[in-house]
């Protein structure tokens, strides 16, 4: 065996005081991990400031706008219009609706659009939705 260098260091852990668990915990193991886990611990992220990004990374809050725009749509608009169109999804400011006739899609398109477009407007700004388009469905 040979025998450690005259310059020899301890590492930081030695230093350290650690307290019973600590000690138990590391004799137990039969090795000591304190740098380890300090290393790991300066790199942990709290869930609250991780949660913003992951919702925003599966889509929550589009999904949340629309159903804010559904939840209007339902409030707000004629019921006859609500019993035979329904918002369907908002991609860059357009609104698509799905009408369930074209009897329905005539009447919607010829003389409710302005309507329509000005309450949900009213309600939600004109950046949001910016125009609709109605299809049969």
């Amino acid at each position: 065996m040979r025998a450690p260098p005259s310059t020899f260091i301890p590492p930081l852990s030695w230093k350290i005081k650690t307290g019973p668990k600590e000690s138990a915990l590391a004799d137990w193991r039969r090795v000591n991990l304190m740098e380890e886990e300090k290393a790991l611990a300066k790199n942990t992220k709290s869930v609250a400031s991780l949660m913003p990004g992951v919702l925003k990374q599966i889509g929550l809050d589009k999904k949340q706008s629309e159903l804010e725009i559904l939840k209007v749509w339902q409030n707000s608009i004629d019921p006859a219009i609500v019993a035979h169109a329904q918002p369907t999804g908002i991609f860059r400011g357009t609104l698509f609706v799905t009408v369930d006739s074209s009897a329905w899609l005539d009447e919607i398109v010829r003389y409710r659009r302005k309507e329509i477009l000005q309450r949900l407007r009213h309600s939600f700004g004109a950046d949001l939705i910016q125009k609709i388009s109605f299809r049969t469905g």
